[in-house]
């Protein structure tokens, strides 16, 4: 599988987010956006609105870090796609640790044809969202606790890239947090195709080569 990468906007100076969106959506391949209540995890970021407002021809790639994220799942695609970004260019996250009902979840993400996907936290095991693995375009696994970027990457979350990799040979796996040059390789080797970086791209003097780091 080729190696995507998805810079995360929670580094980025929100400031100037579209000026900081630019300065690495050509070596890029998605965007990555952050999505926090302040209830699910102890931090606040941004909203349907702000999802509105970025400009780039990227691919959304939306992290839902809220309770009850179907109550939201419309507000933010019509969001993503009001300035005309197919359905099929954005893609919702949900955390399996956030819905009670995550197969119902799932199919509401994909009635309204964006792409499903779900994530869990360093602390769930993988068996938490197996009954859903042939309904998500994508699983991503954190391996920091969601909430603040800048986190020390979680070592364990290479034995589930490992284990889901071999259940779902075709599926995309994202992984999350503490990924730098080191740490994203070794999330590669276990079977990640997808490396979510922050601080590491957005904290670097030549972005572009901090990139060109993540996908050797």
């Amino acid at each position: 599988m080729n190696i995507k990468i998805a810079p995360s906007i929670l580094s980025a100076d929100f400031g100037k987010l579209n000026e900081e969106i630019a300065s690495v959506e050509s070596y890029v391949d998605l965007l990555h956006v952050d999505v926090m209540d302040g209830q699910f995890v102890p931090n606040i970021t941004l909203g349907a609105p702000v999802v509105r407002c970025i400009e780039t021809k990227l691919p959304l790639d939306l992290h839902l870090m809220i309770e009850h994220p179907e109550n939201f799942i419309e507000d933010f695609v019509k969001a993503a796609t009001e300035h005309g970004r197919s359905p099929k260019d954005v893609s919702i996250t949900v955390h399996q640790e956030a819905c009670k009902h995550l197969h119902r979840v799932v199919q509401l993400i994909k009635s309204f044809g964006v792409k499903a996907a779900v994530s869990i936290n360093p602390g769930t095991p993988l068996e938490m969202i197996r009954d859903v693995l042939d309904d998500v375009d994508m699983v991503l696994i954190m391996s920091v606790n969601p909430g603040f970027g800048g986190q020390k990457f979680i070592e364990h979350a290479l034995q589930k890239i490992e284990l889901l990799r071999e259940i779902k040979p075709e599926l995309d796996i994202e992984v999350d947090g503490g990924i730098n040059a080191e740490t994203g390789k070794r999330c590669v080797e276990a079977g990640a195709n997808i490396l979510v970086a922050g601080s590491y791209i957005f904290g670097a003097k030549d972005r572009k080569l901090a990139i060109e780091a993540l996908r050797k």
